[in-house]
Formats: C-alpha cells, sequence, structure tokens
C-alpha cells in the first residue's frame, strides 16, 4: 500500500482526536499508516512539518472570506475560527506552535487582514490587528480544550463546564471595540 501525505496527516488527525497532541507520535502514526516512523520522513521533512500538514488540514474548513460591516465580519470570522478549533482535540495548541514557526500554509488571520483593511486600517496595522485578534481566539480555544482534557482525565468533576461562550463573547466584544476605537489612532502605551 502507497502511503500519501494525505494519508499521513488523516492518521495524525484521527490519533489528534483519540489521544491528544502529547500522544502525536511518529512511531503512532506510523503504526496507523502500516510503515516505519522513519518512512514518514519522505513525506515530511521533520515532525514540525507533519504538524504544519495536520494544521492546515484543520483549518482548510475555515471560511475564506468575510464580506460585510468590518464588526460584524469581524465577530463572524473570530467565531468560526473558533467553531473550526474545537472540532479537534489539542488543535488550538497544534495551530498556535504553527504559526509561532511559520510553517503552515493556512494562517488563522488571514480572512481577518481585509476585514481590518476595510475599516480603514493601514496594511501592516491591519496584519497586526488580525494576529492579536486570532492570538485571542487560540488562546481562549486553548484554555477550553485544556479544561476539556482535564475533564477528560478525571481532574475536573464530570459536571465541569469546559466551554466558554458567554466568556468567548464578552472577549470578542471588547476586541471589536478596542479595535474600532483604536482605528486610526496611536495605540495606548
Amino acid at each position: 500500500m502507497a502511503v500519501s501525505r494525505e494519508g499521513i496527516v488523516a492518521a495524525a488527525l484521527t490519533i489528534l482526536d483519540e489521544y491528544g497532541l502529547a500522544d502525536l507520535s511518529m512511531r503512532r502514526i506510523g503504526d496507523a499508516v502500516g510503515v516505519q516512523a522513519s518512512t514518514i520522513y519522505w513525506h515530511f521533512a521533520n515532525k514540525q512539518s507533519l504538524l504544519a500538514g495536520v494544521s492546515d488540514a484543520i483549518l482548510a474548513t475555515q471560511a475564506d472570506a468575510w464580506p460585510g460591516e468590518p464588526v460584524a465580519a469581524l465577530i463572524g470570522w473570530a467565531r468560526d475560527l473558533r467553531s473550526v478549533l474545537l472540532t479537534h482535540r489539542d488543535a488550538a495548541e497544534l495551530v498556535a506552535a504553527t504559526l509561532a514557526v511559520g510553517l503552515g500554509s493556512r494562517i488563522p488571520d488571514a480572512a481577518a487582514v481585509p476585514i481590518f483593511v476595510r475599516a480603514g486600517w493601514p496594511g501592516q496595522e491591519a496584519e497586526r490587528a488580525a494576529r492579536a485578534t486570532s492570538q485571542f481566539v487560540l488562546g481562549h480555544v486553548m484554555h477550553e480544550q485544556t479544561r476539556q482534557n482535564l475533564l477528560r482525565l478525571g481532574v475536573l468533576p464530570p459536571d465541569a463546564e469546559t466551554l466558554d461562550d458567554e466568556g468567548f463573547d464578552l472577549g470578542l466584544r471588547l476586541v471589536a471595540a478596542g479595535a474600532a476605537a483604536l482605528n486610526g489612532q496611536p495605540a495606548p502605551s
């Protein structure tokens, strides 16, 4: 059976969902696709490149464009990103790590940049504002997914809430209001 990049990424996603990022090993992925772990390196230069491929697969379902009024578009984009990240265990941590090393071909905040540009932010500032907003989403979802993992492990009581929709919406409104207030203004020091 021929092993492909797509097959390896699909196996890695399955393992991620079942075991989490901490147990996403090259050996486990190799076993899942029926090859030695070293064979994976024919398709990916290193584990971080494989994780970038997994990150790209996760973000592939993210909407590419958010037309309309900037505040509503920004909120829609952020909610979509959160929803996409919540579909896979530890996705926020994996995507954040991939973003930090700059390996993924799909950037989670790419669709937010045009929203900030439409709102009047100049190019580089629009990119920075989009990145800051995506970091809020990634951090919030990472917190939620950590709580989900703690619940799975029995560290949290069975009735513990892991998702924080109201907290997310409040944070998102704060970010959107801050973006609107800072538009064209120097950032406070």
